[in-house]
């Protein structure tokens, strides 16, 4: 079977290769014989009922510094393709969904992995507010009073911005941290969205394990260490990668989950559990298949790919 594949993703040449689960995504696609074409969400285009892109048709290898070979711009119809892999980072804002609406428009004729209705329906710190049990205590508001409250019954906190990504602007506030209001200001000055305050759990000194899922089951996971004296262990951000197993609790919290992942057309998931807990359920464009293919030899996208191409078979 030889698939017609466009992906939607920050800019193809700037990304690094070595840690890009979009870029496996794509080498392993080539391999299997599928075709590649590459775009920006900034170039999609709705016109009388069609969803158009213009991007450029590529060639990917695994070469630092030459890893993209393109072809000409042109404008095309994402309607024809097979698959559209939607893969570009958060901030999860107004362009991102709009992006989303115009994606609805050719899914599911076109799959679109992930389900871009439902990747707008499950913001990754909302969504998984949805399973009970799961989280560490938490309080999603903008009312300064109940964060006040929230600190005062649980003492050191973790503040997150709602729809940020990579670990940007996560911060560790002790019980009696004084700059609370100063934190607090800065996530007004940058939006209007609520903020996330969570229980601190000691355990993320530990790290913070990335599970992948795919088709609602897990593949593999890799453990994200903060560096000393740090919280976030995002590898964007400096955290490093290791080796890890899953526990008995992990397979629960994906027994827990997987169903509705499935369910809602959720394809490649990464979940984020610190300790006991699940803390985010990313469906944008979850990363960590380089990691655990160095790690384990287990290819997350080829397992994709797998699942992509028997949808595809039985559509």
């Amino acid at each position: 079977m030889s698939l017609k594949v466009a992906v939607q993703m920050d800019p193809l040449e700037a990304i690094k290769i070595e840690g890009d689960t979009t870029f496996l995504m794509m080498l392993t696609a080539q391999a299997r014989g599928h075709s590649l074409f590459v775009y920006t969400p900034d170039r999609l285009v709705l016109e009388e009922g069609k969803v158009l892109a213009r991007g450029r048709a590529v060639t990917v290898q695994d070469v630092k510094g030459d890893h993209a070979k393109f072809g000409d711009w042109e404008l095309v119809d994402l309607s024809e393709f097979d698959v559209v892999l939607l893969r570009q980072d958060p901030p999860f804002d107004m362009a991102y969904i709009t992006s989303t609406h115009f994606l609805d428009v050719i899914h599911p004729k076109t799959l679109v992995v992930n389900n871009p209705a439902e990747v707008r329906n499950a913001p990754e710190k909302l969504f998984v507010t949805s399973f009970p049990g799961v989280q560490p205590p938490t309080v999603i508001t903008s009312d300064v009073e109940a964060i006040y409250d929230f600190r005062a019954r649980h003492g050191d906190i973790v503040l997150k911005p709602l729809y940020g990504g990579g670990g940007s602007g996560v911060a560790r506030l002790l019980a009696d941290d004084p700059n609370l209001d100063a934190m607090l200001d800065l996530h007004r000055m940058i939006g209007r969205e609520p903020v996330i305050a969570q229980k601190f759990i000691p355990a993320v000194s530990k790290g913070d394990k990335r599970i992948l899922l795919v088709d609602g089951a897990p593949v593999g996971a890799i453990n994200r260490v903060p560096d000393a004296g740090q919280i976030r262990s995002n590898l964007a951000v400096g955290g490093r990668a290791e080796a890890v197993e899953l526990t008995a609790r992990d397979h629960e919290l994906c027994e827990i989950i997987g169903p509705e992942l499935k369910r809602r057309g959720l394809m490649f998931v990464g979940i984020d559990v610190i300790g006991d807990y699940l803390t985010e359920i990313n469906v944008t464009s979850p990363t960590g298949a380089r990691a655990l293919e160095r790690f384990t030899g287990v290819n997350a996208a080829a397992i994709l790919w797998n699942a992509i191409e028997a949808a595809r078979t039985t559509a």
